[in-house]
């Protein structure tokens, strides 16, 4: 992503992550103006269940539900996140997500992660603890 008007928003965005929370601002400026946006028009897929998790994504604009056999578990806006155990294990995902407006999201691939987090132990700590308390919060919290 470029370092135009978008950037300043999604860095922001980025920040307020609990997973990122302890990256400082030129780690988090490297990893937005190396991820990519994508938009996708209503009822598109962003990901389907079963297919491998190569991204993480951050919603900017419009709304995502999250649905697991056709059944809704969540819905998402601006400034939520999915796919954080694919920048761990690149594994099928866990769940459909649809958008359910037009919707433009931040992805970040787990080799844009890793160059901009690899020495850092309190971000990999961060996203450890954030993935297990997702996990112990039940199924409508995983959203990979």
């Amino acid at each position: 992503m470029s370092d135009a008007k978008g950037a300043g928003p999604a860095l922001a965005m980025l920040g307020s992550v609990p997973l990122f929370s302890g990256l400082g601002k030129s780690q988090l400026r490297t990893m937005v103006t190396s991820a990519k946006e994508r938009t996708y028009r209503a009822g598109e897929t962003i990901v389907k269940q079963g297919e491998k998790g190569i991204g993480f994504y951050l919603i900017l604009d419009g709304q995502a539900r999250v649905e697991k056999a056709g059944q809704q578990v969540a819905v998402l806006g601006p400034g939520q996140f999915f796919g954080e155990m694919a920048l761990l294990d690149q594994q099928p995902r866990t769940a459909d997500v649809l958008a359910s407006g037009a919707v433009r999201c931040l992805v970040l691939s787990p080799w844009e992660f890793w160059s901009a987090v690899g020495n850092e132990p309190e971000v990999l700590r961060t996203l450890l603890k954030e993935t297990v308390r997702r996990m112990r919060s039940g199924p409508a919290a995983l959203s990979d």
